[in-house]
Protein backbone atom coordinates (compact mmCIF):
# COMPACT_ATOMS: atom_id res chain seq x y z
CA UNK A 1 0.00 0.00 0.00
CA UNK A 2 3.57 2.05 -0.09
CA UNK A 3 3.09 3.31 3.22
CA UNK A 4 7.10 2.79 4.03
CA UNK A 5 9.31 4.80 3.87
CA UNK A 6 10.66 3.94 0.69
CA UNK A 7 7.63 4.66 -0.60
CA UNK A 8 7.23 8.44 2.21
CA UNK A 9 10.57 9.83 2.50
CA UNK A 10 10.89 11.53 5.80
CA UNK A 11 7.08 10.87 6.46
CA UNK A 12 7.58 7.77 7.90
CA UNK A 13 10.75 6.75 9.38
CA UNK A 14 11.85 3.33 10.08
CA UNK A 15 13.71 2.18 13.75
CA UNK A 16 15.71 -0.90 12.23
CA UNK A 17 19.02 -0.55 13.93
CA UNK A 18 17.47 -0.43 17.59
CA UNK A 19 18.62 -2.55 20.86
CA UNK A 20 16.40 -5.66 22.20
CA UNK A 21 15.16 -5.16 25.50
CA UNK A 22 17.34 -6.03 28.80
CA UNK A 23 16.67 -8.38 30.67
CA UNK A 24 16.37 -5.86 33.73
CA UNK A 25 13.63 -3.84 31.61
CA UNK A 26 11.83 -7.12 31.26
CA UNK A 27 11.96 -7.90 34.94
CA UNK A 28 10.67 -3.85 35.57
CA UNK A 29 7.28 -6.19 34.91
CA UNK A 30 7.86 -9.79 35.14
CA UNK A 31 9.08 -12.36 37.63
CA UNK A 32 12.60 -13.04 36.84
CA UNK A 33 12.13 -16.33 37.90
CA UNK A 34 10.00 -16.43 34.54
CA UNK A 35 12.57 -14.77 32.33
CA UNK A 36 14.91 -17.12 33.58
CA UNK A 37 12.49 -20.14 32.82
CA UNK A 38 11.44 -18.50 29.32
CA UNK A 39 15.79 -18.11 28.12
CA UNK A 40 16.54 -22.50 29.43
CA UNK A 41 13.53 -23.62 27.80
CA UNK A 42 14.77 -22.65 24.06
CA UNK A 43 17.27 -25.31 24.19
CA UNK A 44 14.17 -27.66 24.62
CA UNK A 45 12.51 -25.94 21.79
CA UNK A 46 15.58 -26.26 19.38
CA UNK A 47 15.30 -30.21 20.42
CA UNK A 48 11.29 -30.27 19.41
CA UNK A 49 10.92 -27.26 17.14
CA UNK A 50 7.92 -25.85 18.66
CA UNK A 51 6.93 -26.35 22.72
CA UNK A 52 3.61 -25.45 24.72
CA UNK A 53 4.64 -22.40 27.22
CA UNK A 54 1.07 -22.01 28.53
CA UNK A 55 -2.41 -23.79 27.37
CA UNK A 56 -5.07 -21.28 27.50
CA UNK A 57 -3.83 -19.53 24.56
CA UNK A 58 -2.64 -21.95 24.08
CA UNK A 59 0.79 -20.16 23.56
CA UNK A 60 3.41 -21.96 21.91
CA UNK A 61 7.46 -20.82 21.71
CA UNK A 62 9.72 -21.80 18.80
CA UNK A 63 13.70 -21.82 19.95
CA UNK A 64 13.91 -17.81 18.39
CA UNK A 65 11.16 -16.75 20.88
CA UNK A 66 13.29 -15.52 23.64
CA UNK A 67 14.79 -13.26 21.36
CA UNK A 68 12.16 -12.54 19.25
CA UNK A 69 10.25 -11.36 22.73
CA UNK A 70 13.20 -9.02 23.62
CA UNK A 71 13.24 -7.61 20.36
CA UNK A 72 9.35 -7.11 20.40
CA UNK A 73 10.04 -5.09 23.46
CA UNK A 74 13.00 -3.22 22.59
CA UNK A 75 11.21 -1.92 19.40
CA UNK A 76 8.63 -0.40 21.91
CA UNK A 77 11.32 1.27 23.84
CA UNK A 78 13.09 2.56 20.86
CA UNK A 79 10.28 4.14 19.99
CA UNK A 80 9.63 5.55 23.28
CA UNK A 81 12.81 7.12 23.28
CA UNK A 82 12.13 8.44 19.71
CA UNK A 83 8.38 10.10 20.81
CA UNK A 84 10.19 11.78 24.22
CA UNK A 85 13.40 12.99 21.99
CA UNK A 86 11.34 14.98 20.09
CA UNK A 87 9.12 17.11 22.24
CA UNK A 88 10.24 20.32 20.70
CA UNK A 89 10.05 19.41 17.09
CA UNK A 90 6.82 21.69 15.95
CA UNK A 91 5.60 18.17 14.36
CA UNK A 92 6.73 15.16 16.23
CA UNK A 93 6.12 11.82 15.41
CA UNK A 94 3.76 9.18 16.52
CA UNK A 95 5.07 6.02 16.77
CA UNK A 96 4.05 2.23 16.11
CA UNK A 97 5.50 -1.05 16.63
CA UNK A 98 4.70 -3.29 14.49
CA UNK A 99 5.99 -6.13 16.61
CA UNK A 100 4.97 -9.98 17.14
CA UNK A 101 4.70 -11.33 19.32
CA UNK A 102 1.71 -9.17 20.72
CA UNK A 103 1.71 -8.65 24.79
CA UNK A 104 -0.97 -7.42 26.45
CA UNK A 105 -2.09 -10.84 28.34
CA UNK A 106 1.72 -11.29 29.61
CA UNK A 107 0.78 -11.74 33.25
CA UNK A 108 3.35 -10.84 35.34
CA UNK A 109 4.88 -14.12 36.38
CA UNK A 110 4.48 -15.67 32.76
CA UNK A 111 2.89 -16.03 29.03
CA UNK A 112 -0.52 -16.21 27.93
CA UNK A 113 -2.65 -15.93 25.31
CA UNK A 114 -0.22 -15.56 22.46
CA UNK A 115 1.64 -13.18 24.54
CA UNK A 116 5.31 -13.68 25.99
CA UNK A 117 6.25 -10.03 27.47
CA UNK A 118 3.97 -7.30 28.36
CA UNK A 119 5.13 -5.00 25.59
CA UNK A 120 3.43 -1.89 26.50
CA UNK A 121 3.93 -2.27 30.81
CA UNK A 122 7.46 -2.31 29.75
CA UNK A 123 7.31 0.43 27.86
CA UNK A 124 5.33 2.46 30.23
CA UNK A 125 7.71 1.23 33.17
CA UNK A 126 10.58 2.39 30.59
CA UNK A 127 8.94 5.55 30.20
CA UNK A 128 8.94 6.47 33.82
CA UNK A 129 12.44 5.27 34.51
CA UNK A 130 14.25 6.88 31.82
CA UNK A 131 12.94 9.72 30.64
CA UNK A 132 10.69 11.08 33.81
CA UNK A 133 7.51 10.51 32.15
CA UNK A 134 5.55 9.92 35.29
CA UNK A 135 2.25 9.85 34.19
CA UNK A 136 1.36 7.09 31.37
CA UNK A 137 -2.16 6.93 29.90
CA UNK A 138 -3.19 3.20 28.54
CA UNK A 139 -5.64 2.87 26.01
CA UNK A 140 -6.46 -1.14 24.82
CA UNK A 141 -9.04 -1.07 22.01
CA UNK A 142 -8.28 -4.62 21.30
CA UNK A 143 -11.59 -7.26 21.40
CA UNK A 144 -10.03 -8.61 24.24
CA UNK A 145 -9.34 -7.74 27.66
CA UNK A 146 -5.56 -7.06 28.05
CA UNK A 147 -5.51 -8.72 31.74
CA UNK A 148 -2.00 -8.28 31.74
CA UNK A 149 -1.35 -4.41 31.62
CA UNK A 150 -4.27 -4.69 34.09
CA UNK A 151 -2.77 -6.88 36.77
CA UNK A 152 0.82 -4.78 36.03
CA UNK A 153 -0.74 -1.57 37.41
CA UNK A 154 -3.73 -2.24 39.47
CA UNK A 155 -2.52 -0.40 41.97
CA UNK A 156 -0.64 1.63 40.71
CA UNK A 157 -2.27 5.52 40.41
CA UNK A 158 0.48 7.23 38.05
CA UNK A 159 -0.63 4.44 35.28
CA UNK A 160 -4.06 4.82 34.20
CA UNK A 161 -5.53 1.39 32.25
CA UNK A 162 -8.46 1.53 29.95
CA UNK A 163 -9.59 -0.86 27.58
CA UNK A 164 -12.62 -1.82 25.76
CA UNK A 165 -13.11 -5.00 25.22
CA UNK A 166 -15.89 -7.54 24.15
CA UNK A 167 -17.94 -8.76 27.39
CA UNK A 168 -17.44 -12.48 27.81
CA UNK A 169 -14.89 -12.62 25.53
CA UNK A 170 -11.48 -14.91 26.29
CA UNK A 171 -9.63 -14.04 29.10
CA UNK A 172 -13.05 -13.79 30.89
CA UNK A 173 -11.42 -10.73 33.08
CA UNK A 174 -12.44 -7.53 32.98
CA UNK A 175 -15.62 -6.66 34.11
CA UNK A 176 -16.66 -3.38 35.05
CA UNK A 177 -16.33 -2.79 38.63
CA UNK A 178 -12.11 -4.25 38.13
CA UNK A 179 -11.01 0.01 38.64
CA UNK A 180 -7.63 -0.72 40.82
CA UNK A 181 -6.51 -1.28 44.49
CA UNK A 182 -5.35 0.59 46.73
CA UNK A 183 -3.55 3.76 45.62
CA UNK A 184 -4.35 2.84 41.98
CA UNK A 185 -8.14 2.69 42.89
CA UNK A 186 -9.91 4.59 40.28
CA UNK A 187 -6.71 4.32 37.79
CA UNK A 188 -8.29 1.30 36.10
CA UNK A 189 -11.56 1.52 33.81
CA UNK A 190 -12.32 -1.48 32.11
CA UNK A 191 -15.94 -1.41 29.85
CA UNK A 192 -16.73 -4.41 28.32
CA UNK A 193 -18.99 -3.83 25.72
CA UNK A 194 -22.26 -6.61 24.15
CA UNK A 195 -21.40 -8.52 21.21
CA UNK A 196 -22.38 -6.88 17.98
CA UNK A 197 -21.01 -3.37 18.96
CA UNK A 198 -19.60 -1.55 16.07
CA UNK A 199 -18.23 1.85 14.77
CA UNK A 200 -21.72 3.51 16.53
CA UNK A 201 -20.48 2.39 20.09
CA UNK A 202 -17.08 2.98 19.40
CA UNK A 203 -17.21 6.54 18.52
CA UNK A 204 -19.48 7.44 21.94
CA UNK A 205 -16.75 5.46 24.18
CA UNK A 206 -14.35 7.62 22.95
CA UNK A 207 -16.12 10.81 23.24
CA UNK A 208 -17.92 10.23 26.24
CA UNK A 209 -15.25 7.54 28.24
CA UNK A 210 -11.61 8.24 26.94
CA UNK A 211 -11.51 11.65 26.52
CA UNK A 212 -13.08 12.65 29.63
CA UNK A 213 -10.61 10.66 31.34
CA UNK A 214 -7.15 11.29 29.82
CA UNK A 215 -8.44 14.89 30.75
CA UNK A 216 -8.39 14.44 33.99
CA UNK A 217 -5.66 12.19 34.31
CA UNK A 218 -3.35 14.49 32.78
CA UNK A 219 -1.47 11.88 31.05
CA UNK A 220 2.75 12.69 29.84
CA UNK A 221 2.98 9.67 27.48
CA UNK A 222 -0.48 7.63 25.45
CA UNK A 223 0.55 4.09 24.74
CA UNK A 224 -1.77 2.30 22.71
CA UNK A 225 -2.45 -1.63 23.10
CA UNK A 226 -3.67 -1.25 18.91
CA UNK A 227 -5.79 -4.94 18.49
CA UNK A 228 -7.47 -5.68 14.95
CA UNK A 229 -9.52 -8.45 16.33
CA UNK A 230 -12.59 -6.48 17.24
CA UNK A 231 -13.41 -6.39 12.86
CA UNK A 232 -16.26 -7.93 11.99
CA UNK A 233 -14.55 -9.91 9.48
CA UNK A 234 -12.04 -11.07 12.55
CA UNK A 235 -12.68 -15.06 13.19
CA UNK A 236 -11.97 -14.95 17.16
CA UNK A 237 -14.79 -12.45 18.44
CA UNK A 238 -18.02 -11.10 17.58
CA UNK A 239 -17.90 -7.46 17.71
CA UNK A 240 -18.47 -5.40 14.41
CA UNK A 241 -15.86 -2.65 13.95
CA UNK A 242 -14.29 -1.67 10.31
CA UNK A 243 -11.46 -0.39 8.89
CA UNK A 244 -13.20 3.37 9.41
CA UNK A 245 -13.48 2.76 13.05
CA UNK A 246 -9.71 1.98 13.01
CA UNK A 247 -9.18 4.76 11.12
CA UNK A 248 -11.40 6.96 13.60
CA UNK A 249 -9.75 5.67 16.60
CA UNK A 250 -6.05 6.82 15.06
CA UNK A 251 -6.82 10.11 14.34
CA UNK A 252 -8.60 11.02 17.58
CA UNK A 253 -5.99 9.32 19.92
CA UNK A 254 -3.10 11.16 17.61
CA UNK A 255 -5.25 14.49 18.28
CA UNK A 256 -5.81 13.71 21.97
CA UNK A 257 -2.26 13.03 22.51
CA UNK A 258 -1.69 16.45 21.00
CA UNK A 259 -3.80 18.06 23.35
CA UNK A 260 -2.55 16.76 26.19
CA UNK A 261 1.17 15.73 26.12
CA UNK A 262 2.86 17.07 23.33
CA UNK A 263 2.05 14.25 20.90
CA UNK A 264 4.15 11.69 22.83
CA UNK A 265 2.28 8.69 21.89
CA UNK A 266 3.29 5.07 20.78
CA UNK A 267 0.72 2.46 19.50
CA UNK A 268 1.53 -1.51 19.77
CA UNK A 269 0.21 -4.16 17.72
CA UNK A 270 -1.62 -6.74 19.64
CA UNK A 271 -4.16 -9.11 18.08
CA UNK A 272 -5.88 -9.28 14.74
CA UNK A 273 -6.20 -12.85 13.20
CA UNK A 274 -8.18 -11.97 9.67
CA UNK A 275 -4.86 -10.56 7.54
CA UNK A 276 -6.81 -8.80 5.33
CA UNK A 277 -8.72 -7.11 8.05
CA UNK A 278 -5.49 -6.58 10.09
CA UNK A 279 -3.63 -5.00 6.74
CA UNK A 280 -6.04 -2.89 5.60
CA UNK A 281 -6.55 -1.49 9.37
CA UNK A 282 -3.35 -1.04 10.12
CA UNK A 283 -2.79 0.53 6.82
CA UNK A 284 -5.61 3.18 7.52
CA UNK A 285 -4.12 3.92 11.17
CA UNK A 286 -1.38 5.01 9.32
CA UNK A 287 -3.18 7.39 7.09
CA UNK A 288 -4.83 8.73 9.44
CA UNK A 289 -1.48 9.57 11.49
CA UNK A 290 -0.27 11.61 8.62
CA UNK A 291 -3.15 13.58 7.82
CA UNK A 292 -4.75 11.58 4.22
CA UNK A 293 -8.37 10.06 3.90
CA UNK A 294 -9.00 6.99 4.99
CA UNK A 295 -9.95 4.46 2.24
CA UNK A 296 -11.86 2.14 4.29
CA UNK A 297 -14.25 2.35 1.72
CA UNK A 298 -12.39 0.48 -1.01
CA UNK A 299 -12.59 -2.68 1.73
CA UNK A 300 -15.49 -1.88 4.23
CA UNK A 301 -18.55 -3.98 2.70
CA UNK A 302 -21.64 -2.04 5.19
CA UNK A 303 -24.43 -4.74 3.38
CA UNK A 304 -22.85 -7.02 6.05
CA UNK A 305 -23.33 -4.95 9.52
CA UNK A 306 -25.97 -5.54 11.53
CA UNK A 307 -27.86 -3.87 13.86
CA UNK A 308 -25.88 -2.92 16.84
CA UNK A 309 -27.39 -3.53 20.49
CA UNK A 310 -27.47 0.33 21.04
CA UNK A 311 -29.50 0.39 24.30
CA UNK A 312 -27.00 -2.42 25.84
CA UNK A 313 -24.24 -0.19 25.00
CA UNK A 314 -25.47 2.67 26.49
CA UNK A 315 -26.51 0.87 29.73
CA UNK A 316 -22.76 0.11 29.89
CA UNK A 317 -21.16 3.52 28.90
CA UNK A 318 -23.66 5.35 31.72
CA UNK A 319 -22.92 2.39 34.02
CA UNK A 320 -19.30 3.45 33.76
CA UNK A 321 -19.47 6.63 33.77
CA UNK A 322 -21.66 6.58 36.70
CA UNK A 323 -18.92 4.30 38.53
CA UNK A 324 -15.90 6.77 37.55
CA UNK A 325 -17.59 10.02 38.13
CA UNK A 326 -17.32 11.23 34.34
Amino acid sequence: MELTSEFRGSEIIELKNFSPASVDDIASVHARAYVSGLEKAMDRASQQGIILIEGSGPTYATATTFQESLAAAGAGIALVDSVAASKNRPDPPLGFALIRPPGHHAIPKGPMGFCVFGNVAIAARYAQRAHGLKRVFIIDFDVHHGNGTNDAFYDDPDIFFLSTHQDGSYPGTGKIDEVGRGDGEGSTLNLPLPGGSGDTAMRTVFHEVIVPCAQRFKPDLILVSAGYDAHVLDPLASLQFTTGTYYMLAANIKQLAKDLCGSRCVFFLEGGYNLNSLSYSVADSFRAFLGEPSKASEFDNPAILYEEPSAKVKQAIERVKHIHSL
